[in-house]
């Protein structure tokens, strides 16, 4: 009788940490979901990972592209991972001057006219009266830069990327294995809205990299973030002027 009771206190802490691990377990936190552009976007290539939350639709389908990372509190003995707590979201800082805003700036060209410069990371929408509304972007990295005019022909929201058969095999000589082709959305590198220039392959477009605004990194498009070309798109219309320069 002895025997079997001390058999029966022996098991107590087993079945107890079953339960307790049963209770963890059984339901997970729920998901914050961003309600705006301004969240962060999780870059597709390269660079580290953010914690961030996604801003998805609703029938938006989830990337295999949007990776979710471990927490960073795995460094610190808690190898819980990220999937099993509350996400947050994490503000992207930008400086001041690449933020949309209303300047001086006298040219000769027509309200409506897109004008960027290049050099110094500006999109200019002329609107006449000497003003303009400036944005910053993200240029052509060396190697990719361009100057010339042309026209928008199209425009798309949440646009699909196919990216060229020239950029894949870039990339991949790099350890960079691009998709045929991508589906619109938070992990796409086109972001939430893309003005096609002539018949060429650049585009003013979003980011799902909005840290890199500011700075010489595309293969010659024009990117935004994505607040602010969502905001260029609603102004512009098919068969304005563009002149990068």
């Amino acid at each position: 009788m002895n025997k079997m009771l001390l058999l029966a206190l022996s098991l107590l802490p087993a079945f107890a940490a079953t339960a307790q691990a049963n209770d963890r377990y059984r339901e997970r936190p729920p998901v914050i979901v961003s309600p705006d552009l301004t969240a962060p976007w999780v870059m597709q290539l390269g660079g580290k990972v953010r914690p961030v939350v996604y801003p998805v639709r609703p029938s938006q389908p989830r990337s295999l592209f949007q990776q979710r990372p471990r927490s960073t509190d795995a460094r610190r003995g808690n190898s819980q991972p990220a999937s099993m707590r509350p996400n947050r979201v994490v503000r992207i800082q930008i400086e001041p001057q690449f933020l949309p805003q209303t300047v001086a700036y006298q040219t000769k060209h027509a309200p409506g006219t897109i004008v960027i410069d290049t050099n110094n990371r500006f999109l200019y929408l002329v609107t006449g009266n000497g003003q303009a509304r400036r944005y910053g972007v993200g240029v052509g990295k060396p190697g990719f830069e361009w100057a010339g005019t042309h026209k928008i022909t199209r425009k798309a929201e949440w646009p699909r990327w196919t990216p060229p058969q020239e950029m894949i095999a870039r990339e991949a000589a790099k350890g960079h294995y691009l998709p045929a082709t991508m589906e619109g959305g938070p992990a796409n590198p086109l972001g939430a809205r893309a003005m096609y220039l002539g018949s060429t392959l650049y585009r003013i477009h979003g980011t799902n990299a909005p840290w890199t605004i500011g700075s010489a990194v595309s293969s010659g498009c024009i990117r935004m973030r994505n607040e602010d070309v969502v905001d260029l798109y609603e102004r512009v219309n098919v068969g304005a002027k563009v002149i990068v320069m």
